[in-house]
């Protein structure tokens, strides 16, 4: 199956649009954030001059796309960020929106893979996707046929291999050795 994956050229199903606003959102975060500290409010003065420009290269460098094998996702001005995460192992996408968000008609849409940190981090954010909730559904579908292709065709390579005696005489000798083991515990 993975040989079949990989020989079809992943193709881009949808490039997501992201909302002008989140610059707006972004802007008034940092500000809130800033007026929290005394550093950050001498910070204040010098982000309302060059903040505007950092979030204009920042919204310009905002890019995610769903291809037919995986979600890409690149962000970033001074750090960069460029994730690319395989379909079939993404477990959940979770929609988020706070009053801050709501109020200036943005989302949160987080995604959690397999094998991600044990302290219950996101893999990947994604803020300010227009229609964030069609965006989800397009993925959680792609998933859905990536992961049931896989499952179809790991069933048939299950279904369509012939029995061999020496796999059946192995089973039933590991089978015998559990047996006396579990005696032995007991």
């Amino acid at each position: 199956m993975d040989k079949q994956l990989s020989n079809v050229k992943a193709r881009t199903l949808v490039e997501a649009q992201f909302n002008p606003r989140i610059k707006t959102y972004i802007n008034i975060s940092v500000i809130l954030i800033c007026c929290l500290t005394i550093i950050g409010i001498i910070i204040i003065p010098f982000w309302l001059i060059f903040g505007r420009m950092y979030l204009k290269r920042y919204f310009n460098s905002l890019f995610c796309e769903l291809t037919t094998r995986s979600l890409k996702f690149k962000k970033g001005v001074l750090f960069q960020v460029e994730r690319t995460i395989p379909l079939d192992k993404i477990q959940d996408l979770t929609f988020r929106e706070g009053p801050l968000l709501r109020y200036f008609g943005l989302s949160t849409l987080k995604i959690e893979t397999a094998g991600q940190s044990a302290q219950g981090g996101t893999d990947m954010s994604l803020i300010g996707i227009v229609d964030a909730r069609e965006f989800r559904e397009q993925v959680i579908d792609q998933r859905d046929r990536i992961t049931d292709l896989g499952s179809s065709s790991s069933s048939k390579k299950l279904t369509t291999t012939p029995k061999d005696s020496d796999s059946d005489d192995t089973l039933k000798a590991i089978l015998e050795t559990l047996q006396r083991i579990e005696k032995k515990i007991q």
